[in-house]
């Protein structure tokens, strides 16, 4: 017989902590890229913790949302909502707390700028793509992408409040790599999971346009990908040990994608996905790496 979770590993599912520590690393990156020294120490923990903060209020708020199509989807039957284990009220009041305490640090402490972006971050993923977008569009992964791709800009802020730093807008690049990885990143997973999605009413890409069509977006993207992840050299960003680095993760996404096409197994999937993972956090580390490079050598 299976010992029952304790309850606060259920409220921990509720934040999505795998997810959230893959957006707070890249709000993290976004920070040392802010300025040529060390950030300020307060600005970054605080900020950091206003970030996760208010991502795991999104998440909770996500489980809130889709607790119907949680319910019947096997990828998400065992949420603490599907499974009785929490009632709405719980998770509703949990989220609430969540994202004030959120907007509280990052006002008091932090600044405004980042509690403005955070909070249309947190509405953006939670209300926008959530409760509306991903019912309503099979492009809901691309529009709502730009929520999920907001922590680099969000950790530039907090160090910076967008005044004094050199070439904040470099901020930007780092959102749109984000933005063009989560297409190919979530259609994988949405290939291999279609029978769910289509079993809650979902219009996932492959539900909607079929297997072999997404394959081909797949690979679009990620050729694009590659493409936008060469931009922060040319704008002057990063150098050559990250431009080496991008190169042969893009390469080997390429061939991931390139393979999709024609997979070897069902789950064939799921292994791109996995590996999308993986290559958005090398990605971010070269940046880091490179831009501290010059210091450690100098």
């Amino acid at each position: 017989m299976s010992r029952p979770i304790p309850v606060w590993r259920e409220y921990l599912e509720l934040t999505k902590p795998r997810v959230v520590a893959l957006l707070v690393f890249t709000a993290l990156v976004g920070m040392f890229l802010a300025v040529p020294g060390l950030p300020p120490l307060r600005e970054s923990v605080l900020g950091l913790v206003g970030i996760w903060l208010a991502s795991s209020s999104a998440a909770a708020i996500n489980h809130l949302i889709d607790q119907r199509i949680d319910k019947v989807m096997a990828r998400t039957a065992h949420r603490p909502l599907a499974t009785g284990a929490l009632r709405p009220v719980q998770v509703l009041v949990f989220a609430l707390a969540l994202g004030a305490l959120s907007m509280l640090v990052l006002v008091l402490w932090v600044n405004t700028v980042t509690a403005v972006l955070t909070f249309a971050s947190l509405i953006g993923y939670a209300v926008i793509y959530t409760g509306y977008l991903k019912r309503a569009t099979p492009q809901n992964i691309v529009i709502g992408g730009v929520a999920g791709a907001a922590p680099p800009l969000l950790g530039w802020a907090a160090v910076t409040n967008m005044q004094g730093s050199w070439d904040w807008q470099h901020a930007l690049l780092l959102v749109l790599i984000i933005f063009v990885w989560t297409p190919p990143h979530f259609w994988a997973l949405a290939i291999f999971r279609r029978e769910d999605y289509a079993r809650a009413l979902i219009p996932m890409l492959p539900v909607t346009h079929g297997v072999t069509y997404t394959r081909w977006q797949i690979l679009f993207y990620t050729v694009l990908l590659v493409e936008v992840t060469v931009l922060p050299v040319l704008f002057g960003m990063s150098g050559l040990f990250y431009l080496g680095g991008a190169l042969v993760l893009g390469s080997v996404f390429l061939w991931y994608a390139w393979r999709l096409l024609d997979p070897p197994d069902e789950f064939y999937a799921m292994r791109v996905f996995n590996y999308s993972i993986v290559y958005l956090m090398a990605l971010f580390a070269f940046l880091l790496v490179d831009h501290w490079l010059p210091l450690l050598l100098g």
